[in-house]
């Protein structure tokens, strides 16, 4: 191959037929534009760590004590609902992203404990959410977690996808956070 065509890895052939305009796609091509387009529909299941925990430490200082923050917002608030502790890790002013919850530490309580209803049970030793990744930057820690969806079609079928948190830390607390909600619907 040579020209523009081939510094972009196409295996098309000029030849008369397609010089005068009645170009078609080899079978081969045809066939491997197919095969493509079937393997887009399959998806690899999305695995957590075997060790959660140990996602949230870090060899920075800095980095492990805002790690360590997330990590109770996860385990202490999130998994086990226990709302009454966020003043430990949630600015008084709390920046919100999540379309469903009003910012400020008070508007995220509010929804957690009002609108979603959440009620507290024992705070866990070990975290048992299904945490893929922790990834700490500058004043930035970004949770992934799996997050299994019912199937459109068929609810009886389900599958795997990543979640995320990601939250800015000042002062040794979260102050403002960001994720994928899209708004409630009402007739949840």
């Amino acid at each position: 191959m040579t020209g523009k065509h081939a510094a972009k890895g196409f295996a098309f052939q000029r030849t008369a037929h397609h010089a005068a305009g009645h170009g078609r796609l080899h079978l081969p091509l045809a066939a491997a534009l197919l095969a493509g387009s079937v393997s887009l529909q399959a998806q690899e299941t999305v695995v957590g760590a075997s060790d959660p925990d140990a996602l949230f430490h870090s060899s920075d200082s800095t980095l492990n004590a805002n790690k360590q923050v997330a990590y109770h917002i996860v385990k202490d608030l999130l998994e086990a609902g226990h709302w009454e502790l966020a003043d430990r890790y949630l600015t008084e002013r709390y920046i919100q992203h999540n379309p469903n919850a009003a910012s400020g530490r008070a508007g995220v309580v509010k929804y957690f404990t009002k609108v979603r209803k959440v009620k507290p049970v024992p705070i866990p030793e070990k975290m048992k959410t299904k945490v893929v990744s922790v990834v700490a930057e500058g004043d930035l820690v970004v949770v992934a977690y799996v997050h299994e969806l019912k199937h459109a079609k068929d609810s009886s079928q389900s599958y795997t996808t990543t979640w995320f948190d990601m939250w800015r830390f000042k002062d040794g607390k979260a102050d403002e956070h960001w994720d994928p909600a899209t708004r409630m619907s009402s007739t949840r």
